[in-house]
């Protein structure tokens, strides 16, 4: 429900000519809130909390950065797009764990069953829920994950079996692949 993946997905159908298949968005694909640290450039963030501080919250697995509080600003109730949801749900602050506690339920309960029933399903949303998705498919441990980046609007394929189990994986631009993507590529071995 973010303004970037709404326009990288409209740039995706339109250079596809896929503008009529159906939409859906939601906010379980956001990229992860980063609570007090929202809105905030990395030299702001810096000189506040200094770098090390800020490097852990960005980069660790379960620590997260301050929540914001509940009547600021900042707090994603305040946002018309959240108003059919209740307030208690949204993120105030996420680390990355809690981002991807966040998206899977999504992956489990409507992505995988469109591709049970054999849809080709487009998922475009933000890095760390991204990550979070490839992490719990390729079954990597929280120091592969922290340290595995999704390139910036590099389309990549899963292929999975009748059994949701995935065979291959890969990138449509293959000629940009780095030691990491493939050495992630080479885990997965058809069942």
């Amino acid at each position: 429900m973010l303004k970037r993946a709404i326009c990288t997905y409209n740039n995706i159908a339109d250079e596809l000519d896929l503008d009529w298949i159906p939409l859906h968005k939601h906010w379980r694909l956001n990229e992860r809130h980063y609570g007090e640290l929202q809105g905030w450039n990395k030299k702001e963030t810096a000189k506040k909390y200094g770098e090390e501080q800020v490097l852990n919250w960005r980069r660790s697995y379960d620590n997260p950065p301050p929540f914001v509080a509940w009547n600021d600003e900042r707090h994603p109730r305040f946002e018309e797009k959240y108003s059919s949801l209740p307030a208690a749900v949204l993120p105030k602050g996420e680390s990355l764990k809690m981002a991807i506690q966040r998206v899977i339920p999504y992956w489990q309960d409507t992505i995988c069953p469109a591709v049970m029933d054999n849809k080709k399903v487009i998922v475009v949303a933000h890095e760390n829920v991204l990550r979070g998705i490839v992490g719990t498919l390729s079954g990597m441990s929280n120091e592969e994950l922290l340290n595995y980046n999704i390139p910036y609007a590099t389309p990549f394929v899963y292929e999975f079996d009748r059994h949701l189990n995935p065979l291959r994986y890969y990138y449509l631009l293959g000629e940009d692949l780095t030691e990491e993507d493939v050495l992630l590529k080479e885990k997965f071995v058809a069942s």
